[in-house]
């Protein structure tokens, strides 16, 4: 991954001259599409000192989880999306009915940039410049995929095989970029704006605005991959989703203990988090107990299990599941 941070670092900081200066002229041609790019965003914001913060900001947002979630999509893209002609919720979905076997990566650029110069005032400054990175980093993914394996045609032979391995490869990729409050640019923006603004699940939103690119598969292809491409769209929705859900979901856990004083201690410290101390009294003796209840994650979950096994194995303890949480964070 570090490898494909440095280029994408290099792109950048190319990006920086005008795409006219002989400079380019011995780069390949998709970092030749990157900065081109990214030169047309600097032009339309207007504002020099800002592109110069977005390019440090996306030269300390190369992580592994980022460059891995991009890197998944970028295999969904190649290896299923373009040789099944579908179109499923995404702008390379119609790149793939418009254009495809020639510019399929330097199309994916200049689709782009409108939606996320869009999703710079709409979905804030965070989410902008996390997007500018993926969409920077998506083509560059792409081009390598080109040149290690040019021409390649169906991984499955199976145009309903792929579409279904494209829906369950790419919601994984997605979910990672949108816990992370980031996308991998082009119809992922539209569907955060709607997410944001009529408060529509992220799953459902995606499905809503791949809808009108899935239908432009009839514009090119027969009924059967028209019919795939709507039928990819839904279901890459509900996929979505559920990977969206099972990554934030908590645990809501209640806990009467002996060892009361510790593990309130254990929780505060050790866990960082909070919890909310009820007195309970016992209907078989009236006997009066505290339960402590707190809401964890996955992690600190077995964590918190590991420590009440250890230190008082007799303890009463119910779990819920929580899908939703709302609260102001102590400062």
């Amino acid at each position: 991954m570090d490898h494909y941070g440095d280029t994408a670092t290099v792109m950048l900081k190319k990006s920086c001259i005008s795409p006219k200066e002989d400079s380019l002229e011995n780069i390949s041609r998709i970092e030749k599409t990157a900065i081109h790019g990214i030169y047309l965003s600097k032009k339309l914001l207007r504002n020099e000192e800002y592109y110069e913060k977005t390019v440090n900001y996306i030269e300390c947002e190369r992580n592994r989880d980022t460059d891995g979630a991009v890197a998944v999509i970028a295999v969904k893209v190649y290896f299923f999306l373009v040789p099944s002609h579908a179109s499923v919720s995404s702008i390379s979905g119609l790149e793939s009915c418009l254009i495809y076997s020639t510019a399929v990566i330097g199309n994916h650029m200049i689709l782009n940039v409108v939606l996320l110069i869009i999703g710079f005032f709409t979905c804030g400054k965070d989410f902008g410049l996390k997007t500018v990175y993926t969409s920077v980093m998506l083509p560059v993914f792409l081009g390598i995929f080109e040149n290690i394996f040019p021409n390649i045609g169906s991984i499955t032979d199976s145009q309903e095989l792929d579409v279904l391995c494209y829906i369950l490869v790419v919601s994984v990729g997605l979910s990672i970029l949108f816990n992370r409050n980031a996308s991998s640019g082009g119809l992922d923006i539209v569907a955060k704006i709607i997410n944001k603004y009529f408060h529509m699940e992220l799953g459902k939103a995606m499905s809503l605005s791949g809808m009108c690119v899935a239908l432009s598969a009839a514009l090119v292809y027969d009924k059967k991959t028209v019919v795939l491409s709507v039928l990819g769209t839904y279901f890459n929705g509900i996929v979505l989703d559920h990977f969206i859900f099972d990554h934030n979901i908590k645990r809501r856990v209640c806990i009467i203990t002996k060892k009361e004083e510790e593990l309130r201690q254990f929780i505060v410290r050790d866990l960082h988090s909070g919890a909310t101390i009820y007195e309970a009294i016992g209907a078989y003796n009236m006997e009066k107990r505290n339960e402590i209840i707190t809401i964890v994650d996955k992690g600190e979950y077995q964590k918190l299990m590991k420590y009440i096994n250890q230190e008082d194995p007799e303890a009463f303890i119910t779990v819920y599941t929580v899908s939703d949480m709302r609260y102001l964070p102590k400062k």
